[in-house]
């Protein structure tokens, strides 16, 4: 089993502390969602993960391996992937250009395992292979940023905002897939603006506020939390 490991992570823009002592922990087939307001430093997180920040004090373990000044491109062959706000897919690239590049690192063999497995996962995609990412839809580029997340064969895939300005129908196959990848064993870390939707399908939640966990525990749970419910979840 994989586990990613925070322990009293800070990180800063410059001379602005963005988070503060964040410990949160990811394992093997288990969502964990990252809830809280615009600038609450969920975002941020994701990026000290991936290695993305200069600015960044404690710890980030992967299983017993200490990646916190590890480069980005060492995470990914660790087994980190990140799908970024905003899908940012290769738009003059075709659907299948942008899953290979995904795979790169991986070989012939896996680019054609990462292939099929993206396929499966998103039938949209396969019938327009060939199509450019720029033509597709809001919904379907965000389904080509997770399969070419995927397509690294990660132990842990980072996804922020994966159902933002996407109609409810694509954003309930994006979270079905979500859920099938954690199910077939990934560690998902995940942020969403849409707190319903990433409690119907996290295991664990952690709640931000200002750069700082304030509530943490089984999503099931908070589901029913007023807290949460009242600043989150609309009543």
């Amino acid at each position: 089993m994989t586990t990613l490991t925070l322990r009293n992570l800070s990180a800063y823009y410059d001379r602005i502390s963005a988070l503060r002592g964040i410990d949160l922990e990811v394992s093997s087939a288990e969502i964990v969602a990252l809830v809280g307001s615009n600038g609450a430093g969920k975002s941020t997180i994701l990026k000290a993960i991936s290695g993305l920040l200069d600015k960044v004090t404690g710890t980030i373990r992967l299983d017993d391996v200490d990646i916190t000044r590890v480069p980005p491109h060492g995470r990914v062959a660790l087994g980190v992937a990140h799908a970024p706000e905003g899908r940012q897919v290769f738009a003059p690239l075709s659907v299948e250009e942008n899953i290979r590049l995904g795979a790169i690192r991986r070989g012939g063999a896996q680019i054609a395992r990462s292939l099929e497995q993206a396929f499966a996962l998103f039938p949209d995609l396969k019938v327009r292979r060939r199509q450019l990412a720029g033509t597709l839809s809001g919904g379907q580029q965000q389904m080509l940023a997770i399969a070419r997340a995927i397509a690294a064969c990660p132990v842990v895939l980072l996804l922020d905002e994966p159902s933002m300005g996407i109609s409810p129908v694509l954003a309930k196959q994006i979270f079905r897939a979500i859920a099938r990848l954690r199910d077939d064993g990934m560690a998902v870390l995940l942020v969403e603006q849409n707190a319903w939707g990433a409690l119907q399908i996290a295991d664990r939640v952690y709640v931000l506020e200002a750069g700082e966990i304030v509530r943490h525990g089984a999503a099931k749970a908070l589901r029913h939390d007023p807290m949460l419910r009242a600043a989150y979840l609309g009543g």
